[in-house]
């Protein structure tokens, strides 16, 4: 539509408005198809010819960034029931934040559905969603083309096919799966790539670590990036291989590292060897003493006392500076080994209470059974459930029954959802959207009657997780599937 005619269709619009004909205000063209009817029917014809106009020739243009966008790739999941997807929504509106909410999706992949995109699609800026969304977030970080799609088995010749989420994916089941071959591929593939990238892919070497490893890894201490060779070093510490590349020199971090621990003995027949750390003088010796504990490896710091590293942290003595045992934890979890990272983890679950919440520290190196006696044990005091929300690497649907019963988190959450106090009200229904993620089916609907019994409504959006928990059953129907 060209100018002249926006400006007839103008000045027709106003004539209408104002209540009066239009027919001498239409531009000439149109007065031709009109012509030759009577006033009412000139007016009908010219309302007719407008509301064409408007609907065909005023349609308004696509922004010129608007990009057409490949297909949204199909996953390997099915999607989520349509009848479940009113509570997923529920929980999802619940969900505070995008963490709470990749934590819904986590629940839901875990039982075997994809979300609808919809109602839920992964951040390409946040690593944790579900493996199974990879090529939704290669997607959604703008990836086009064909390859994103594609399924083939992850080979040097087929490395470029793929987007860095699908990549990451296929290399990390690679590792659960065919260690030396994933190893290969980052080796060869990887070499090419930017320190960033090559960070990453070197980091995916955690996933089946294995003494076959340690050739490749050495081999990185001549790698241009310092935070490539950093991680390597930790990778092989985890191994047992000793030998910090500053140990041994004039300025030993691992000896001065060692001069802010004291060894001690205890007991009165059987002289056991104790380590604590010594009382720092100044904020300067602290501040040092984090940074040697955040740069030295574990490894090399019991070597340097001549002892394992399971014997190590048996003498270590707890509670004496809470930083220090903080720094230590951290210390294990990225460079002790695996029989290290375990054995912290029984004493300090052991021990419960405040000294048990060190662990969480070392989730991401913990098996499934030291995650769940971990939580069991959070459970069975009551005194710090807050910490269930910010756990990471939790894994969703094993909460039994029997474990809230036996200890004091069911009798607190009635308590709270029963009095008057709205701060403890509150807390109590964080607490529940956790245990929707933590619990399995049957516990779910077991919780929610206990504090629908207990005085919650039974329409709080609270319950929303639990709900949707409830609903995918452990064995979903062919139908659903």
């Amino acid at each position: 539509m060209n100018e002249l005619e926006q400006a007839g269709l103008a000045r027709l619009r106003d004539g209408w408005i104002s209540g009066g004909p239009a027919f001498e205000l239409a531009p000439v063209e149109w007065k031709d198809i009109a012509a030759g009817a009577d006033a009412d029917e000139q007016e009908r014809r010219l309302l007719a010819i407008a509301a064409q106009a408007l609907d065909v020739a005023l349609r308004p243009a696509a922004p010129k960034t608007l990009k057409r966008r490949p297909p949204l790739p199909v996953l390997a999941l099915p999607t989520l029931p349509e009848r479940l997807r009113p509570l997923l929504r529920g929980a999802l509106k619940y969900a505070a934040d995008a963490r709470l909410k990749t934590r819904v999706a986590t629940l839901v992949a875990s039982r075997g559905f994809a979300l609808h995109p919809m109602d839920w699609m992964p951040a390409a800026s946040y690593p944790e969603s579900p493996e199974v969304y990879a090529l939704w977030v290669d997607w959604q970080a703008g990836a086009d083309g064909e390859k994103q799609s594609r399924r083939e088995q992850l080979t040097a010749e087929t490395w470029d096919d793929f987007y860095p989420a699908a990549r990451r994916t296929a290399l990390v089941d690679l590792r659960r799966t065919m260690p030396a071959l994933a190893r290969t591929l980052i080796e060869t593939k990887g070499a090419s790539e930017p320190a960033e990238v090559r960070l990453a892919l070197i980091e995916l070497l955690r996933f089946g670590l294995g003494a076959d490893d340690v050739p490749f890894l050495k081999s990185l201490s001549a790698d241009r990036s310092g935070k490539v060779r950093e991680m390597a070093g930790r990778l092989l510490a985890r191994l047992g291989e000793h030998g910090n590349p500053a140990d041994g020199g004039s300025q030993d971090p691992t000896a001065e590292l060692a001069a802010f621990i004291e060894e001690g003995k205890s007991g009165f027949i059987r002289r056991r060897t104790t380590y604590a750390p010594i009382k720092l003088k100044s904020p300067a010796q602290q501040a040092r003493r984090a940074d040697l504990f955040a740069s030295c490896f574990f490894g090399d710091l019991t070597a340097h006392f001549g002892k394992t590293e399971p014997d190590f942290i048996g003498a270590w003595q707890f509670g004496v500076d809470d930083n220090a045992d903080r720094f230590l934890v951290l210390m294990v979890s990225v460079s002790g080994s695996d029989a290290a990272v375990a054995c912290l983890a029984d004493i300090l679950i052991a021990e419960g209470g405040k000294p048990a919440l060190l662990v969480l520290q070392l989730m991401l190196r913990l098996d499934s059974g030291r995650k769940r006696l971990l939580f069991r044990q959070i459970l069975k005091d009551a005194q710090n459930l807050a910490v269930l929300n910010l756990v990471e690497g939790a894994e969703a649907g094993w909460l039994e029954w029997d474990d809230l019963t036996q200890g004091k988190t069911l009798s607190a959450l009635r308590s709270a959802v029963a009095g008057d106090n709205d701060v403890m009200k509150r807390s109590a229904e964080q607490y529940l959207e956790a245990m929707g993620f933590l619990a399995t089916p049957a516990t779910a609907e077991k919780l929610i009657g206990d504090v629908v019994a207990a005085g919650l409504p039974p329409a709080s959006p609270s319950l929303g997780l639990l709900r949707l928990n409830a609903a995918l059953t452990e064995n979903p129907s062919q139908s659903d599937r």
